[in-house]
């Protein structure tokens, strides 16, 4: 599996498998179809209702723990420096592991997630956690952290596929600039553009899928694309992306495509 570097000289996994909405009678599967077929990084969250079938998934999966790299995340109810370990020390049970990879907050949605902040800074340096980072974290937030702590995320997981490409660009060249590793999840975009023009034209010119398509101009952007499936046959298509490379020509079509639907909430909307 090819891997990028954080900050703290950890190693990520070049992609991920996502289990936002996955439902919890289909994850543990999921996550063993995700795993057999080379997946390395698992990402779930408190909000997911998710957790412990992902662990259960991860203790049925055909490698040893210390090869896989397993996130999840801070829920906004649970923000503050005491609650944000308790919620942390609450996933870990759920999950059934000694340790995380990576814990983020999930949202910047409360006064208190400079606290949160504090407290992951805290499980990190205890080396409980391996790494820390943020979710939905704008400029702005990013910014706001930076005054309060010396800590700086190794990771900022966030909405990124060419549909959006424009919206996200300053926050791209500020966590490249900061070296905060930008993982993208919705890197689809739901595959409710899947069927656009251009995508479709550069799929077919490399004998690739147009999901292969959007993960690959993710991968080439130097984000950490987050696909998810319970489709074992479109598991197994969204990981291989690593044996063909998109042209210059093809990277500048796919960043024209842009028109701003998100299929999140916009986080510049939040405090």
């Amino acid at each position: 599996m090819n891997t990028n570097d954080l900050s703290n000289d950890e190693k990520i996994p070049a992609i991920g498998f996502g289990t936002w909405e996955v439902n919890p009678e289909d994850a543990a599967q999921s996550v063993v179809d995700a795993v057999a077929s080379g997946y390395r990084l698992i990402d779930t969250a408190k909000i997911y209702n998710n957790e412990k079938e992902v662990g259960e998934g991860i203790r049925a999966s055909s490698v040893a723990r210390e090869e896989l790299f397993v996130t999840t995340k801070l829920w906004n109810e649970d923000q503050g420096y005491d609650s944000t370990r308790a919620a942390f020390d609450a996933s870990l049970a759920a999950l059934g592991l000694d340790y995380l990879d990576l814990y983020l907050i999930h949202w910047p949605a409360t006064s208190r997630r400079n606290l949160s902040w504090r407290a992951m800074v805290d499980l990190y340096n205890e080396g409980l956690v391996k790494s820390i980072g943020v979710s939905n974290f704008t400029v702005r937030h990013l910014e706001e952290l930076r005054k309060d702590s010396d800590v700086v995320p190794h990771v900022n997981q966030v909405e990124f596929h060419p549909f959006i490409y424009e919206q996200q660009k300053e926050l791209l060249n500020y966590c490249y600039d900061h070296k905060i590793l930008i993982e993208a999840y919705s890197p689809l975009s739901r595959g409710s553009k899947q069927k656009n023009k251009v995508v479709a034209t550069i799929a077919e010119t490399h004998g690739k899928s147009s999901s292969q398509i959007l993960l690959r101009w993710c991968v080439q952007h130097g984000t950490v694309p987050l696909p998810r499936s319970t489709n074992k046959d479109h598991i197994e298509e969204n990981i291989n992306i690593f044996d063909f490379e998109l042209t210059p020509e093809d990277m500048s079509a796919l960043n024209d495509i842009s028109d701003g639907e998100r299929v999140t909430w916009d986080p510049e909307e939040m405090p």
